[in-house]
């Protein structure tokens, strides 16, 4: 282990920047945007649309709030065992976790208060809409691929201990 738990905390401050941010974009789409409205930032390619989604990505399990408060409970537990047990010894892996964590914060926040999650990031990639997300979404997206590149990352590293072995 190399890190300290002080250089850790600043995992949990990149976390908390994420959920800020999160939750100032929705809060200034639901405060100045009617539901549905669109605003044209790239013409064909990117709006700023105001949309509600009470269920996951892609709108499946409408209605599941309680799942959804189950399941993210348990996923921001499972994070943040992650973050001090193993993030302490992989940058990348503490990225990840920090990702993962303000993204499933920040709609969590969304599900209990507004029961539903606020998204607005509409793309439109050749004729494919893709489904409007926000920026928790985002940092969820981002996490997961960085979470892949460190375990295919710390396979091959495990591999070539075995190895030299």
């Amino acid at each position: 282990m190399f890190r300290t738990e002080e250089v850790m905390f600043r995992y949990y401050i990149y976390a908390f920047i994420i959920i800020l941010f999160d939750q100032i974009s929705k809060w200034l789409i639901v405060k100045n945007m009617k539901l549905s409205e669109s605003i044209v930032v790239v013409k064909d390619f990117f709006n700023i649309t105001s949309h509600r989604n009470s269920g996951a990505a892609w709108g499946i399990l409408q209605n599941q709030m309680i799942f959804f408060y189950i399941i993210t409970l348990i996923v921001i537990i499972g994070i943040i065992y992650y973050m001090q047990k193993y993030a302490k010894e992989s940058r990348l892996l503490a990225i990840a976790l920090s990702l993962l964590l303000g993204g499933a914060i920040g709609n969590f926040i969304d599900r209990i208060f507004r029961k539903e999650v606020v998204d607005f990031l509409d793309f439109k990639i050749i004729n494919y809409n893709y489904p409007i997300f926000n920026l928790a979404d985002s940092a969820l997206f981002i996490g997961v691929g960085i979470l892949i590149v460190y375990v295919i990352i710390d396979e091959r590293k495990n591999k070539r201990e075995k190895t030299s072995l």
